[in-house]
């Protein structure tokens, strides 16, 4: 089976030493409601199958993922240095064969590289975590003036399938004003549809980070390609791989 056949390859200018995979939810082993390439094994999902899955995907990268323990927080984690199960919700590496990933189910990934093709994040942007500064974070762990940056936005919740309280809205736009465009009122008082793809790219641009591609891909709608938190409850977490060869 070529596994490669089921994931997406980020479209974006990177430079040519840049690689980046986006897992879909086909092509493992797990079964419903796993089905099938899951590659959390915090989501109650049988460990064995979780990490057949994991093997599948090692002929299409040159060493083991540095995996995360993602808690919605800013912290970044060195794919150079760190061993799997960091705290973390960012990943970084300047080192050839480091492979950073972010595992999502409706959070947004944030994949991110320098134009000279000498370091790569990747950043796991639930609203917390984006809210907090998840970005910023990373943005300045990779130690590179944010205008030689590029940057992908992977398969998210769209906005018309999130709704959020008001608490979520007043801390967006307590942190920066233009925040409020993100956000659509709903029939019901205090509820809205965030759009977490623009505040995102609100977050990127602020810092000076123009160029960004990606972004159009709704985990919520698009049952048959990726798990979605929101509209399943119980599912399996999708992987967003950024390295340097």
């Amino acid at each position: 089976m070529n596994l490669l056949e089921h994931c997406l390859v980020p479209d974006w200018p990177a430079p040519s030493q840049v690689k980046a995979l986006q897992t879909t939810r086909h092509g493992g082993v797990s079964t419903a409601p796993y089905d099938t390439l899951n590659l959390g094994l915090h989501v109650g999902d049988d460990p064995v199958r979780v990490n057949q899955n994991r093997m599948r995907l090692a002929p299409l990268m040159p060493s083991e993922p540095v995996w995360l323990e993602q808690v919605h927080g800013t912290v970044v984690a060195n794919a150079d240095a760190a061993a799997c199960r960091v705290v973390a919700d960012a990943c970084i590496a300047r080192r050839r064969g480091s492979v950073c990933v972010v595992m999502t189910a409706d959070c947004l990934p944030v994949l991110l590289c320098a134009a000279d093709g000498s370091v790569v994040g990747a950043a796991h942007a639930g609203w917390r975590g984006l809210c907090d500064g998840v970005i910023e974070a990373t943005v300045t762990a990779m130690g590179i003036a944010p205008h030689n940056l590029i940057a992908w936005l992977g398969p998210a919740i769209s906005q018309a399938h999130f709704e959020v309280g008001e608490d979520v809205r007043a801390a967006f736009v307590a942190h920066r004003a233009q925040a409020a465009e993100a956000f659509i009122a709903q029939a019901e008082p205090g509820k809205y549809r965030a759009d977490l793809y623009l505040l995102a790219r609100q977050r990127l641009h602020a810092l000076g980070v123009n160029r960004i591609f990606g972004g159009g891909q709704c985990t919520f709608g698009d049952r048959d390609r990726f798990f979605s938190y929101r509209r399943d409850g119980v599912t399996g977490r999708m992987g967003t791989f950024i390295w340097l060869t």
